[in-house]
């Protein structure tokens, strides 16, 4: 076992600089893709990030990456903003209000990869770009697969490529690469767990059913004219994604359902943490203010930036009321409720806080990167999940005690103070988040020197094709054994009437033989 751990940390350093070409998703995703490329940065790695012009979060000079920009006039930074206004506008309202919010967001993703679809184009037809590109000499391709130019521009650059994934064009990665079934294993969305009954799993089908429906007729179209100019040979998005060399996935075991996986699937969940470090002199001085009572942080990520006004003055009353100091993330106008031990604040340091001893409670939306560092750092989580994958986040925590769900349309003054006292004040929240941080720091090695060891490991070798399975190059039904059944049913089918012509034949022939005898 020391030998082989020795072999493995020689083989983390045995791989000269390369050039690593990186397309990137903004927001939260590029948030944890920063951490990864500091990373290869400091083993001496060269990197170009593709962003957009109108970027949020990727900046265009960067002491880590040189960047190609390419412009784009439209933005969704108020989207998410306008969506969680929407959202509650639309609680408790008919049916066919909700599918008509439904269509909107879909909407929104086939605008969203039609947008990018087109920077693919830009991308290629600009020749001072395209030779810029080629003359650099890649070794390798870094892409977020939430959208799919990254999966693209691989292709047609043929570059191995690694994804650092945990979320596809439509769904959560494992769906499109390992078998998945719905039995026990919960489609994203669908708010259940791998425990379920008949009527849940027929939930779980409908749920995989829209995944499927989405991928096909409200993303893949927008690739259509990509694939007919720019390549030849009939393929989609899927089977890109299949192509993949190596797939980083941000999830582990500790907080993923068991289910089966693939040999080019690598676990980096907690990739990102790190243990905290000393907080800047004024935010640690009100962190020791709080004396043994501790601190409660709330954050709601990086894509909405404060919750309705009216919701954030029922907030502040009850932050008032509490014995606990209270750092909260809130971007709005300052809530007329606000009390003396709440601190507001534009940014936090996460994940320092969260390491620091005086933290008791964690109030989060449930993305992947707070709920990772909330078990890494042991802090039980009060989750209010907005969209995407938040609900089924924070889920998984509920479901090993380790978190209370307060559903958004729930929330006002009385549940959130309900909710409050209950995870602070059960000691079971507490014990049941530190065992699964124990859990998941006890591994042989740390999921950043996996995730740069298996990037590294692609560029040595060019490509890990004989890590991927040939299932993408197969027609859906006989991946499924479907012609092998038709042609089993057919055998099966031509035997029995065989049989049936023989015995017909032989008692006709009896009977003949009797009316002979007879007459």
């Amino acid at each position: 076992m020391c030998g082989l751990f020795v072999a493995f940390s020689l083989c983390l350093v045995s791989c000269d600089g390369g050039n690593i070409l990186v397309f990137p998703l903004d927001g939260s995703h590029w948030v944890n893709m920063k951490v990864i490329l500091e990373e290869l940065h400091s083993r001496g790695h060269n990197l170009t990030v593709i962003r957009a012009s109108n970027s949020w979060y990727i900046p265009e000079q960067s002491p880590l990456y040189t960047s190609i920009t390419v412009e784009m006039d439209d933005s969704m930074e108020d989207f998410f903003d306008v969506y969680l206004d929407e959202q509650l506008r639309v609680e408790g309202a008919s049916f066919w209000t909700f599918l008509k919010f439904t269509k909107l967001f879909l909407s929104m993703i086939s605008t969203a990869h039609e947008m990018w679809a087109e920077a693919f184009i830009k991308i290629v037809e600009d020749q001072k770009v395209l030779q810029s590109i080629l003359d650099s000499k890649y070794e390798l391709m870094l892409t977020d697969p939430a959208l799919a130019p990254g999966l693209y521009l691989a292709k047609f650059l043929k570059l191995p490529v690694v994804l650092n994934v945990r979320w596809i064009t439509s769904g959560e990665g494992h769906f499109a690469l390992a078998p998945s079934p719905l039995s026990y294993i919960p489609v994203p969305g669908s708010g259940l767990t791998d425990k379920m009954n008949f009527i849940q799993r027929v939930k779980n089908f409908l749920f995989s059913s829209i995944g499927l429906f989405q991928q096909k007729f409200i993303v893949e179209p927008n690739y259509f004219a990509v694939q007919e100019k720019y390549f030849e040979g009939r393929f989609d998005t899927i089977s890109l994604l299949q192509e993949a060399d190596i797939w980083l996935f941000r999830s582990d075991f500790v907080f993923e359902y068991p289910r089966p996986t693939m040999p080019n699937v690598v676990y980096i969940g907690g990739f990102q943490c790190k243990p905290a470090q000393p907080l800047p002199a004024d935010l640690e001085e009100f962190v020791q203010s709080a004396g043994e009572k501790g601190v409660i942080i709330m954050t709601l990520g990086t894509l909405v930036n404060a919750l309705p006004a009216d919701l954030a003055d029922e907030v502040a009353r009850v932050f008032a009321k509490l014995p606990q100091k209270v750092i909260w993330r809130h971007k709005g106008a300052t809530p007329s409720t606000l009390g003396n031990n709440t601190l507001i604040v534009d940014w936090m340091p996460q994940k320092d806080l969260l390491g620091h001893p005086q933290i008791k409670l964690f109030v989060a939306h449930g993305g992947t990167n707070g709920v990772q560092e909330a078990i890494y750092h042991g802090v039980p989580v009060l989750g209010i999940p907005l969209f995407f994958d938040q609900y089924d986040n924070l889920l998984r925590l509920q479901d090993r005690g380790a978190a209370k769900i307060l559903e958004l349309s729930d929330l006002n003054a009385d549940t959130f103070e309900q909710g409050i006292q209950e995870v602070l004040h059960t000691d079971s929240y507490r014990m049941n988040i530190q065992r699964m941080s124990r859990l998941h720091r006890d591994q042989p090695l740390a999921p950043m020197d996996q995730a740069v060891f298996w990037v590294e490991y692609v560029m040595r070798h060019k490509g890990a094709p004989h890590l991927r399975t040939e299932a993408y190059r197969m027609p859906w039904y006989s991946y499924y054994s479907l012609d092998v059944l038709l042609l089993m049913l057919t055998v099966l089918t031509a035997l029995i009437v065989s049989t049936l012509g023989v015995f017909r034949f032989l008692c006709c022939r009896r009977r003949k033989k009797s009316k002979s005898k007879q007459n």
